[in-house]
């Protein structure tokens, strides 16, 4: 009978997965591979501040798994995971329903040998009071676009006002982790961009952009010498920059930090901090943390089941020689997508399995078409500082890399020529 393996979650990792099971095992008839995730289409998620923004048109980046799954010899089914029996090797999906709340397809179970969950994570708002319901997360494609039309949105409006009102638009942004920051970098461009199209009651100036992070500094999880010249730089593009300032409550029109500071604000963003999905905690009797992620041992296979494995974001992977898990980072979940590509194969032959050992290749931050930060770590290179031109072309060279990863060399040089080609006739920024 043919080994069965099914991959819950369509993001970075478990698409780069499925992809490369499917030109493998799954031509070969060695394995049947299926693919499952809510959304029939991906857009890669250090994107989404993009789509935010507008910079981005995410109509024109997504990767339809339907077409993809053709391509690569692998199956698509569209559901979300709502159960699962160990025991007798099944998942269930809960039924997709359309907009108007009709049964679209109907809750089903699946049945595996081999099941991975990789449904990444979303923001964690740590309960903060009022911060569910008054502000816009930036987990899917769906919320970066919402967001992005109440931007719009204000600017609509105030285009059709009065020409003598001073129009304003305030946005707080709470956590300057990577998505933060870059995203406070893109409103900035997002500001001179329409107004430059014509939207231009809204003054560029007149957009007060404020990042508001708990800890000491900017980019928390990067080393300093790179948080110091984003600082730098987020303060000369006219970006207000709060450390040390935890958000205790978020009201429709405001934020409140800890210390009792009002921070106004029309748009509000929050970025800080990650979780798993709920539906993972101790599901069916798996090992999870305080943040939803499913425990694993080094071979990626949860603690309490090795038909079971779990990377990515919504996995707590130990590193070997310490005390942290594996950072929650687009490098970890691509190289643990290619781990398992092997490992599958070797489990499907009854061989031993090998362990993942995280390599931190560096970090880059994109600061719109301002410039780029980061630092590169190779056995090569050592550890270099990049800034500016270089680093913006370095960032830009890991999303191709992610695309290599799913279409090959010669459709993702195709899709670069197309880009090019399309700016001539395209805006520069999304404005409907």
């Amino acid at each position: 009978m043919t080994h069965r393996i099914i991959i819950v979650g369509g993001g970075a990792g478990g698409l780069e997965l499925a992809t490369r099971l499917g030109k493998t095992l799954g031509k070969r008839g060695t394995a049947s591979i299926t693919l499952v995730d809510t959304n029939l289409t991906h857009i890669w998620k250090p994107l989404l501040h993009e789509v935010a923004a507008g910079s981005l048109n995410s109509s024109e980046d997504e990767l339809n798994y339907v077409a993809q799954a053709k391509w690569n010899h692998f199956e698509f089914q569209l559901g979300r995971m709502s159960g699962l029996d160990r025991e007798q090797k099944k998942i269930q999906l809960a039924a997709t329903l359309d907009e108007e709340g009709r049964e679209l397809v109907p809750a089903r179970v699946l049945s595996y040998d081999t099941l991975v969950i990789a449904v990444g994570s979303t923001t964690n708002d740590f309960g903060t009071e009022g911060a569910a319901q008054h502000c816009l997360f930036l987990d899917t494609r769906k919320q970066a676009e919402r967001f992005h039309q109440q931007l719009l949105n204000h600017y609509l409006r105030a285009h059709a006002g009065q020409t003598d009102v001073v129009e304003k638009i305030s946005v707080a942004i709470v956590g300057a982790g990577a998505t933060g920051v870059e995203l406070a970098a893109e409103l900035h461009n997002a500001a001179h961009e329409l107004a430059a199209y014509g939207l231009d009651r809204i003054k560029p100036e007149n957009m007060s952009i404020t990042l508001i992070e708990a800890g000491p500094r900017v980019l928390p999880a990067l080393p300093e010498r790179i948080s110091g010249p984003v600082h730098k730089t987020l303060e000369k593009l006219g970006v207000t920059v709060m450390t040390n300032s935890a958000v205790s409550e978020v009201t429709a029109d405001s934020l409140i930090t800890s210390s009792g500071q009002v921070i106004p604000a029309s748009l509000k963003v929050w970025a800080a901090g990650i979780r798993a999905p709920g539906f993972l905690k101790d599901i069916d009797g798996l090992e999870t943390n305080r943040i939803n992620q499913l425990q694993v041992q080094p071979t990626l296979q949860t603690t309490r089941d090795e038909n079971i494995f779990a990377f990515g974001d919504c996995a707590a992977c130990p590193q070997p020689g310490t005390d942290r898990n594996v950072p929650p980072r687009a490098q970890a979940a691509h190289q643990q997508a290619s781990l398992l590509a092997k490992s599958l194969k070797l489990r499907i032959e009854g061989k031993a399995l090998p362990s993942y050992k995280y390599t931190d290749y560096g970090s880059l931050i994109s600061l719109s078409r301002f410039s780029a930060v980061g630092n590169l770590m190779g056995n090569l290179t050592g550890s270099v500082m990049l800034e500016g031109w270089l680093a913006r072309m370095f960032y830009v060279s890991l999303y191709r890399m992610h695309q290599m990863a799913l279409y090959g060399f010669f459709r993702t040089m195709m899709l670069m020529l197309g880009s090019k080609i399309g700016r001539g006739t395209e805006p520069r920024l999304k404005l409907h």
